[in-house]
């Protein structure tokens, strides 16, 4: 079978199949977006056909067939993914892993592997060699290759839609191709379900060619929506958005996660990932060089801030210490005699008590230590400059 990408938007963020059928699309029997809320239970529309709530209150995942099955563990796993083109090694060996209703930020600098990698986890591009699997499911399987991506929904780039439709009308289009549903109440409880979760339910019936571009990028999130998908990806969701998109967009993945959708977001945008992913893989040169919770990224920086009573006896005290370095740029009130919070940098050897025990000694009141660890963007740039030398071991936050 021959696979090519598909141009009518209403296929825009799956593949279709040569013979014209679509690659992705929501089975007969699968289970409708119903309310989604903070407790993760779904509504009455997600009760019908045989589908079932889990014992926690969630989604329990269907086969690609359908039918019921045990709740993986991970929703998304690649063993070993390695992509070339021609000579260029783009994907080496990937092993991630992103588990049942995380926030995983894809994180990596332009030209790292990222989109390729996405790709191939939603079967539009072949892997070289190595897997990918959609809840245990693998995504490359004959005579299931679109199996897994029924459980899947995606925006891989700027949403295509009908400009001239308004967003509810472009939504209901998208769900009719998706797959025969069971009826059009149904469907409609669907689209207008999706407009709510996205908080564009008042302007559904705006024509697109209105939107902004933050609200294109939230009704693309609303098509990925569609069919109640296990994992939602999203590739640079918040590139080319202002400050103010960028918030609504950040906003909404959170709220989506805390309902219990499993999102995997790729971004070169450090702050958005720190800001709101639980979890963060470290993409450089397609080699995967960190993976973790953020804070367990940063590893600690040697600086430590001192809480004092008096900032101008302090700074004699310290100043006069071997292997302790004054950093004035973090020094507040130091100059005035007054309480202060000043930064020093420990050389090898020298730790933060010895510090406070002369600080103590010269009857400087210490009201607190606190160790600090480097900046997200410092230890991004630490691990991407030469990922070959690097031995990455997580850090206790």
């Amino acid at each position: 079978m021959v696979w090519r990408r598909s141009t009518d938007p209403a296929h825009r963020t799956g593949v279709e199949r040569c013979d014209g059928s679509a690659g992705r699309g929501a089975p007969r029997n699968s289970p409708h977006l119903s309310s989604i809320r903070r407790n993760a239970v779904l509504g009455d529309a997600c009760r019908g056909r045989g589908s079932k709530l889990d014992r926690d209150g969630r989604r329990g995942p269907r086969d690609a067939w359908g039918g019921r099955r045990q709740a993986p563990l991970s929703v998304l796993a690649t063993h070993n993914l390695t992509k070339h083109f021609g000579d260029q090694v783009v994907v080496d060996s990937l092993n991630l892993t992103v588990d049942r209703g995380d926030l995983y930020g894809f994180l990596g600098p332009n030209g790292a592997g990222k989109s390729t990698t996405i790709r191939m986890a939603l079967g539009l591009v072949f892997p070289t060699t190595g897997t990918v699997e959609v809840c245990d499911v693998p995504v490359f399987s004959p005579g299931r290759s679109d199996g897994p991506l029924k459980l899947v929904g995606a925006v891989v780039e700027d949403p295509a839609f009908w400009d001239y439709l308004s967003g509810r009308r472009n939504l209901e289009l998208f769900a009719r191709a998706a797959g025969p549903l069971d009826d059009s109440a149904r469907r409609l409880a669907q689209v207008d379900e999706v407009l709510k979760m996205v908080d564009l339910e008042g302007a559904g019936r705006k024509h697109v060619k209105a939107y902004s571009h933050g609200m294109r990028q939230r009704l693309g999130i609303a098509r990925a929506l569609l069919g109640a998908p296990e994992l939602l990806v999203l590739d640079e969701p918040t590139n080319g958005l202002d400050p103010q998109g960028m918030r609504e967009v950040r906003h909404l993945l959170r709220r989506l996660a805390d309902d219990g959708v499993t999102v995997f977001v790729s971004s070169h945008l450090l702050t958005e990932v720190e800001a709101m992913c639980d979890k963060v893989g470290v993409l450089s040169s397609g080699r995967l060089v960190a993976e973790g919770a953020p804070g367990s990224l940063r590893k600690a920086s040697g600086s430590v801030v001192y809480e004092v009573d008096d900032g101008e006896a302090a700074l004699g005290v310290l100043r006069s210490l071997e292997g302790v370095g004054v950093e004035d740029d973090a020094t507040l009130g130091a100059s005035t005699g007054a309480p202060a919070r000043i930064r020093v940098r420990l050389e090898e050897g020298v730790t933060s008590a010895q510090v406070n025990g002369a600080l103590v000694g010269q009857g400087v009141q210490v009201g607190a230590v606190i160790p600090e660890r480097e900046r997200l963007e410092d230890a991004f740039l630490s691990l991407t400059e030469e990922p070959d030398e690097h031995e990455w071991v997580p850090h206790a936050e």
